[in-house]
């Protein structure tokens, strides 16, 4: 067999503190700079002897010292979004300028979804992967021939090849995938990463794949992990959890960034089993179906929170998007975790199909209602290759070509004629307004800082941040919502590939 390839896997900075790549749901710069885990990088990046993860964003790696990086590698997988394709392709062409001889391997939902289009968007891309992708690259790296590895696309005399699918993996082959955070000790400073509802620093990684939910705008389980919810074995889990514990003692919590964690009682119950003797907090994703005895197994297992999405609080929006939960389930969960002590961060949507003004304020008044510690609030996005993006395209509603602006914020490119962009920015930003500018919710974030330096610092920052985003949207409504940059950090350079 041949030498390994010398292999850089990345997380490219597509833009300045953007949060686009190997594990966000949801690409974008966020209202406070907060960065996921690259998860889906670190399985193969376990795999090949000699790799490194580079994960540029939250590292303060910019695209000069990106360039420099690669010119010591032969191999570069880089992790690519929507959002960010167009900056991705631009910094690709300067790394071929500095280093002609490097193969490329463009993955992710984007060119999972679209392998022809992103393989003719550049000739610098070799090849692009389909589905999971963990041993596509890895038998690369090896030196096995493109025309003979599952799931992936190339170029082959002037057309594109798509060769067969890989088989998803399941129980005994996600068992046999190396710790992501094997990969975090040798790569990563955890300290890096911060999300604004979760104690820092926090480590996660994932426990199952796949989500039997049908929701309609969800990205993930209709493009890379697919619906079939494969698990990895509640000791498996619970081997990685003990070596992150000893890996990184200044660790305060493990998110478990599952697309559904709790789907399946006795498999939570296992875990929960298994957690308790080693006494950690955690959070994870919740979807509402988890009766008292499950969430109180939680609680005492040592759950401190569930990021939930609620989405909307108009029950025919929730059937709209084949939620699959109602509003007094969600209502019971709440008053649930209340009870066992469990804190939720709960997200919400404008703009899903059936939005009216009328409906964004049900939407805030029951948020407000369910008055969960903390809320995201995001603008509905049709993502290629779901369910959402097709029914939007069909009934002429894809108004906005730009998802983000220039600093990689979302941007509305739904468009109703009964309801415009300008409208729902604007709802986005009162829905925050009078959700957090209440006494209680401002009294209950400050009295959690009073006594922790660390955390005033961090509310401070987060607070500012916030602040500086806020006028900035209202700005954005006020002048109609023009983008007047573009959005590409990365500047243009002439292309010996023609394809810029």
């Amino acid at each position: 067999m041949p030498d390994v390839l010398k292999t850089l896997l990345l997380n490219p900075p597509s833009f300045e503190n953007f949060d686009g790549g190997a594990s966000s749901r949801w690409p974008a710069t966020r209202e406070i700079e907060s960065y996921w885990y690259p998860v889906w990088l670190t399985y193969p990046a376990g795999m090949i002897p000699g790799s490194r993860l580079l994960d540029a964003s939250p590292h303060k790696v910019d695209w000069r010292q990106t360039i420099e990086t690669c010119k010591d590698y032969e191999f570069l997988v880089l992790f690519t979004s929507t959002v960010g394709f167009e900056s991705d392709v631009k910094l690709i062409r300067k790394i071929k300028e500095a280093n002609p001889g490097l193969k490329i391997a463009f993955v992710g939902p984007h060119g999972h979804i679209k392998p022809d289009e992103t393989l003719m968007a550049s000739e610098d891309i070799d090849f692009v992967t389909r589905g999971e992708f963990d041993h596509s690259v890895v038998e690369y790296a090896h030196g096995k021939p493109l025309d003979q590895i599952l799931g992936v696309s190339y170029r082959k005399d002037g057309r594109v090849v798509h060769n067969a699918s890989r088989p998803q993996l399941h129980t005994e082959e996600l068992d046999a995938l190396p710790f992501a955070t094997d990969i975090y000790k040798r790569d990563l400073e955890i300290d890096r990463y911060n999300v604004p509802f979760l104690l820092h620093p926090f480590v996660s990684f994932y426990t199952t794949r796949g989500c039997p939910a049908l929701c309609t705008f969800c990205m993930w389980p209709q493009t890379i992990s697919g619906h079939a919810w494969r698990t990895r074995s509640t000791e498996n889990v619970a081997r990685e959890v003990k070596q992150c514990i000893e890996y990184f003692p200044q660790m305060k919590e493990i998110f478990f960034d599952d697309d559904t964690f709790n789907i399946r009682k006795d498999r939570v119950l296992d875990l929960c089993t298994k957690f308790k003797p080693l006494k950690f907090r955690w959070s994870s994703t919740s979807r509402v179906h988890s009766d008292y005895e499950t969430l109180k197994a939680m609680a005492d297992a040592g759950a401190r929170l569930f990021i939930v999405g609620f989405e909307s609080g108009d029950a025919q929006i929730l059937k709209n998007i084949k939620k699959g939960a109602t509003l007094e389930m969600a209502r019971n969960f709440m008053k649930n975790c209340r009870k066992v002590g469990i804190r939720v961060h709960g997200d919400f949507i404008i703009g899903l199909p059936g939005e009216t003004r009328e409906t964004i304020n049900k939407t805030i008044e029951f948020a407000k209602e369910l008055d969960c510690e903390t809320i995201q609030v995001s603008l509905a996005h049709a993502m290629p290759g779901t369910e959402l993006h097709d029914s939007m395209a069909k009934q002429g509603f894809l108004k906005v070509e730009a998802l983000a602006d220039t600093g990689g914020h979302q941007l509305p490119h739904i468009e109703y004629p009964h309801l415009s962009k300008e409208e729902m920015m604007g709802g986005v930003n009162r829905f925050y307004d009078e959700y957090y500018f209440r006494p209680r919710v401002v009294w209950r974030i400050v009295r959690e800082a009073l006594w922790d330096g660390h955390e005033r610092k961090r509310l401070y920052d987060e607070a500012t941040s916030f602040l500086k985003l806020r006028a900035e949207r209202w700005k954005w409504v006020r002048q109609g919502g023009e983008l007047k940059k573009p959005m590409i950090s990365v500047p243009e350079t002439p292309s010996a590939s023609g394809n810029d």
